[in-house]
């Protein structure tokens, strides 16, 4: 190669013009060395001579002649950026609260339905006026989760993310009442407390959802139906909760989460409001105070930058190692939301989100046996996340925003609600969608990040969308099989150092089969995982005994990956 070759690379900040930087001639090739001086969004790609090398796939080069080439990305986050240590190598279940277990007698308010069937068909119908009032209840509360904590403990369980628990009309609590306040009909403050210290004695830690976009609009902030002893936004324009919200046309008119009128939206720039979230006596502190570990935040991408570092602020200079997860749906370190570029991921705002993306990709590979959007995937992230993120990721097959695992993975299908309410899976299309989930829960508690069990998934739980994904958890008939396989998971992440914060490397990867390995600074301390989604069979070949931690056997010198096979390789010492 001449020495006189010209070879540059072209960098640009986000949103400003792209920088051609010379290279070092080296060797064996080109070198530059930069040094970034403020977080933000980096791209680049090189240009030698006349041609151009970009981001190809799996995060590789590409030559290309055009200019019209995708560039890599450098997320630059600030220097004391860190994320929780208690989190990482754990495993997280996320219960919705009505649904989980009932304890004891439930009282209940007006307007509200106390179901006496455990297990039945939520209402999910529009009333006369077209509206799904969400007011059926199955009466699940605190007390039920704190006597259900021993079968949590031995899931391998160390964090708990329970959906809105605080005082709301409906049986969702998204449209929250009163933020200080447990609902009624999930117990008291004392029933909360009991909760998280029980919890705590299993090595349990409580994290609440944080919904700051908005409240109900029967609640004592708005008020609008006058069932709060408050004087609400919608009752008085010198209400002091008045310039919390936007009213076009007051009192009827005004701004709301996609438009729905019991969800009227906060305008984030109160001075009261911030104060009443980010105070002393504000909502974080408050919770925090009764030993929770931190919050997941709903609809983050509507939630300002300001105010996402306000919050931020506010959580860790109670608590340092509380933990800030965002609801999140795309590639959180480059969001677009509302035209604007987020800063979720550089340092000051969160600590991790939920990980849609893996979730998709994991589905996808499952389902169609090509590991093309799988590695991309990983490699996507690892390449955009900072370590610190990537280590506690919420890592999720499905939530009560989504369809049953169980369910999409049987592939079954239905057009209407009214198809849902009465669909079930066959039991042969159950065995075939058991034995994709083990599978993808393989993938689950071996990539980076922390897995997320969504409440009965480990019980076979089947429902297509919102609400038979919110059914209740089956406490009589129990799928033995995938607890146990459940169970085992559990106990090889707390086993293994590497699952807290070990690196990802690919092995091996063909169109249905993917091996790779999470290692530390201790080889000897390496897990190697494949799974095999193809009808053919792979041979291993390896120096020394292994141990399948899945099956308790120990191999010598090789063994075969049979078809739709996975396993979980440690070498014995």
């Amino acid at each position: 190669m001449p020495d006189s070759i010209d070879a540059r690379l072209v960098l640009s900040r986000d949103g400003e013009d792209r920088t051609p930087i010379s290279m070092d001639r080296q060797t064996y090739g080109f070198s530059v060395t930069l040094r970034f001086h403020q977080p933000g969004l980096y791209f680049y790609y090189f240009r030698i001579e006349d041609d151009f090398f970009g981001c190809g796939s799996f995060r590789n080069g590409t030559f290309c002649k055009s200019v019209n080439l995708n560039s890599w990305q450098i997320t630059v986050f600030d220097q004391q950026y860190r994320t929780p240590d208690w989190l990482k190598g754990g495993v997280m279940y996320q219960i919705f609260p009505d649904r989980f277990y009932r304890s004891g007698d439930i009282p209940i308010g007006n307007g509200k339905i106390l179901r006496d069937d455990w297990g039945g068909l939520p209402s999910y119908r529009p009333n006369e006026f077209g509206k799904v009032l969400n007011n059926d209840f199955f009466g699940g509360n605190l007390a039920g989760v704190t006597e259900k904590l021993d079968y949590l403990q031995q899931l391998g369980i160390t964090v708990i993310y329970f959906n809105p628990i605080f005082e709301a009309y409906s049986n969702h609590r998204y449209d929250t009442g009163d933020y200080l306040k447990i609902d009624p009909l999930l117990g008291s403050t004392a029933d909360f407390d009991k909760l998280v210290q029980e919890a705590k004695k299993r090595g349990i830690t409580i994290i609440l959802d944080g919904v700051f976009n908005h409240t109900g609009s029967d609640s004592r902030y708005f008020n609008r139906y006058g069932h709060y002893d408050s004087i609400g936004a919608y009752q008085s324009p010198y209400s002091p909760y008045y310039d919390w919200y936007t009213f076009h046309d007051y009192p009827n008119s005004y701004d709301s989460w996609w438009g729905i009128e019991t969800l009227p939206a906060v305008n984030e720039t109160s001075p009261s409001y911030q104060e009443f979230i980010f105070g002393e006596n504000g909502v974080l502190k408050t919770w925090l105070r009764h030993g929770i570990g931190g919050y997941r935040l709903d609809v983050a991408d509507e939630l300002p930058d300001f105010f996402l570092k306000k919050l931020r602020s506010a959580v860790k200079e109670y608590n340092q190692d509380a933990v800030i997860i965002g609801e999140v749906w795309e590639d959180a370190s480059n969001k677009i939301a509302y035209s604007q570029r987020r800063q979720y991921l550089q340092g000051h705002e969160l600590d991790s989100v939920m990980n849609y993306p893996l979730k998709d990709a994991i589905i996808s590979y499952v389902l169609s046996g090509n590991t093309n959007q799988l590695r991309e995937t990983i490699y996507l992230l690892i390449d955009h996340y900072p370590k610190q993120t990537l280590d506690v990721l919420m890592n999720i097959l499905g939530t009560h925003d989504t369809a049953r695992i169980l369910t999409v993975l049987s592939g079954k299908t239905c057009n209407n609600k009214n198809e849902m309410a009465v669909t079930f899976l066959t039991e042969r299309e159950k065995s075939t969608a058991k034995q994709r989930l083990m599978m993808a829960a393989v993938l689950q508690y071996t990539l980076p990040g922390v897995p997320c069990i969504y409440y009965g998934d480990e019980n076979a739980m089947e429902g297509f969308q919102d609400p038979f994904c919110r059914r209740c958890f089956d406490w009589i008939n129990t799928d033995e099989e995938l607890l146990i396989f459940y169970r085992k998971l559990g106990k090889i992440r707390k086993a293994h150092s590497v699952f807290m914060n070990g690196e990802y490397k690919e092995i091996f990867a063909d169109s249905g089969f993917l091996m790779y390995s999470r290692t530390n600074e201790h080889p000897e301390e390496s897990v190697y995982i494949y799974v095999n989604n193809s009808f053919a069979s792979y041979t291993i070949r390896f120096s020394g005994t292994f141990l399948d931690l899945l099956s308790g056997t120990e191999i010598t010198g090789s063994t075969t990956c049979g078809a739709k096979s996975y396993g979980i390789f440690v070498k014995l010492k």
